[in-house]
């Protein structure tokens, strides 16, 4: 088992889903990777759905309604650390934006929604009561984010300079590295992908990515890649749900 009980500052430590249609994503989601869920108030005519494997935390998703600009449903990455304000002064002195100063979500943490400088945003999480995903690494639990962006040089200075992180270069990726091991990624947006913005990717761990893509499409996903080999590591997909969010599941090569 891969149970998580703390994040090191630096880690991806949480998932979470804004989504048009709160009802038909956990129909999808649960579906899809037979996940639990339980629903609590979360402020006025919204609810945050808590997404479970084995009673565990593994992700949440929610209705923002108006509150979000009319922005389209979509995943969102948080990188746990160690100060939700000195993370944001520091990603502001970086030439990043700020779009929500550092705040308490009640006794559960702090954070702040931020966007690099190529206009990916993500959040950081300060814990307190929540630590963030109980489990990462196994089927149907997140195991990768990437960056997706149009100067890979810049994102790297920006994200190594805010986190401390380190970064093995290939040709054509980047990997991004805590305590020497790799946790994601950056990665050139391709020009056969049109007017993609630059934006964060999160990769869920399955037994069979192309099972897991098939399945996708049976409950009214669309594959936007389709399942595609990774030379020595492993074998992927990028789905779009039914209300437009994106992500990607990721298959381990068998080893030996």
């Amino acid at each position: 088992m891969t149970d998580v009980t703390r994040h090191e500052p630096g880690s991806f430590c949480w998932a979470e889903l804004a989504t048009s249609d709160s009802a038909a994503a956990k129909k999808f989601y649960t579906s899809l990777f037979g996940w639990s869920f339980v629903d609590s108030p979360a402020g006025p005519d919204m609810i945050y759905t808590m997404l479970k494997k084995r009673d565990r935390s593994v992700g949440a998703l929610y209705n923002p309604g108006p509150t979000q600009g009319g922005a389209p449903p979509h995943w969102t990455t948080y990188v746990a650390v160690a100060s939700a304000d000195d993370t944001a002064k520091k990603a502001k002195s970086l030439g990043g934006k700020v779009l929500a100063e550092p705040f308490d979500v009640m006794e559960f943490g702090r954070m702040a929604t931020i966007q690099d400088p190529q206009g990916a945003v993500f959040c950081v999480w300060e814990s307190k009561k929540h630590i963030g995903v109980e489990i990462v690494d196994e089927p149907n639990t997140m195991c990768w984010c990437e960056v997706d962006t149009t100067d890979p040089a810049s994102a790297k200075r920006f994200y190594t300079g805010l986190f401390g992180w380190g970064a093995k270069d290939s040709e054509t990726y980047t990997e991004i590295q805590l305590g020497g091991r790799s946790i994601g990624g950056i990665m050139k947006i391709p020009k056969d992908w049109g007017a993609v913005p630059p934006n964060w990717l999160i990769y869920f761990a399955v037994e069979s990515c192309d099972a897991a893509t098939r399945r996708a499409s049976e409950l009214g996903g669309q594959a936007i890649v389709p399942p595609t080999d990774i030379p020595n590591t492993g074998r992927f997909s990028v789905l779009r749900d039914p209300q437009g969010a994106v992500f990607a599941l990721f298959q381990l090569a068998a080893r030996g």
